[in-house]
């Protein structure tokens, strides 16, 4: 009787030893990063304006002073073809002056806002203030748009945003998130305080049509053709642009040829607004699965124990 319960133990610990490489695996289902920079050490990105888009060593961010009618940028190129992507960055204005507006975003090489394809998260103060803007124009030259200001026609979209006004601060910190859900031809904006991870707005658009083409992460004046000496200033930290892990493709079993299929899929609902949630602070590098492991390893360890046990009473 204790010979088998012994063995039963062995039989128990055996089996969870052979759970580990499982989850180990779920571990490193993590997204493929295209482009991080935490801008620790200079990014080396490309301005034609070096006195004012610059990294700053001493912070360890990137300065940038964007001035309407200058034609002024900086960028990096990055290798992304077309799919889904999701755009994350930290950033903190130090000033806005009136009709100044701070661009980031991810585009072709025009780099232009008025011609596609290009995403752009804007800062702007304007005739409604400091306001927050998602600006897309589609590979097909299809302008859409959204921003915070309560009811603002000039907006569109499936519909234009309808909540509550909401103004950035200056010499505030915020993450912004930035997704491409392709399969729904989604795009959202998501600004939190990064402080206290705290979601200000978030809003999306339909694309209309699949996006591709971009190949660079930029910020920059070109195609402002407003009045100089107006400045948007402050610094970016935090970048990162990364795709999600592609699932793999079902295998699929083909009924014969006298088999009627009397059932259709479900259609997958159109214009869906996402979820927001407050933001997750990303890894610099891959994260241990020891976490997710430990507990499985403590199971392991207790059945180990109740067979030496068991094998002490034996004797």
């Amino acid at each position: 009787m204790k010979t088998r319960s012994a063995i039963s133990y062995l039989i128990i610990a055996v089996c969870l030893l052979a759970l580990l490489p499982a989850v180990h695996a779920e571990d490193e289902q993590s997204p493929t990063v295209i482009y991080q920079t935490t801008f620790s050490t200079d990014p080396k990105w490309i301005t034609n304006n070096p006195s004012t888009d610059y990294w700053d060593s001493s912070l360890g961010m990137y300065h940038f002073s964007i001035e309407p009618s200058t034609g002024s940028y900086a960028y990096m190129p990055v290798s992304y073809d077309e799919g889904p992507f999701k755009l994350e960055y930290d950033v903190i204005l130090n000033r806005v002056d009136d009709s100044a507006t701070f661009r980031f975003g991810f585009s072709g090489a025009e780099m232009d806002p008025t011609k596609g394809p290009i995403v752009v998260n804007q800062f702007t103060n304007a005739k409604f203030g400091q306001i927050m803007w998602l600006h897309l124009v589609t590979p097909g030259n299809k302008m859409v748009e959204v921003n915070s200001q309560h009811g603002d026609t000039r907006s569109s979209g499936p519909t234009a945003y309808d909540g509550p006004t909401v103004k950035y601060e200056i010499n505030k910190t915020y993450h912004i998130t930035t997704i491409y859900d392709a399969p729904n031809r989604l795009l959202s904006m998501k600004v939190n305080e990064k402080t206290s991870g705290k979601e200000i707005w978030s809003y999306y658009v339909n694309t209309g049509e699949d996006l591709r083409g971009m190949n660079r992460l930029y910020l920059g004046s070109k195609g402002d053709y407003g009045m100089m000496g107006r400045y948007a200033q402050g610094f970016i930290d935090n970048v990162r642009l990364t795709v999600p892990v592609a699932e793999a493709t079902p295998t699929q079993t083909i009924p014969p040829v006298d088999t009627v299929i009397t059932t259709r899929p479900t259609p997958i609902p159109q214009g869906t607004k996402p979820v927001s949630s407050a933001p997750t602070a990303y890894p610099t590098a891959t994260q241990s699965p020891s976490a997710p492991i430990l507990p499985v390893a403590a199971l392991v360890i207790a059945g180990l124990c109740g067979i030496s046990w068991s094998l002490r009473r034996r004797e």
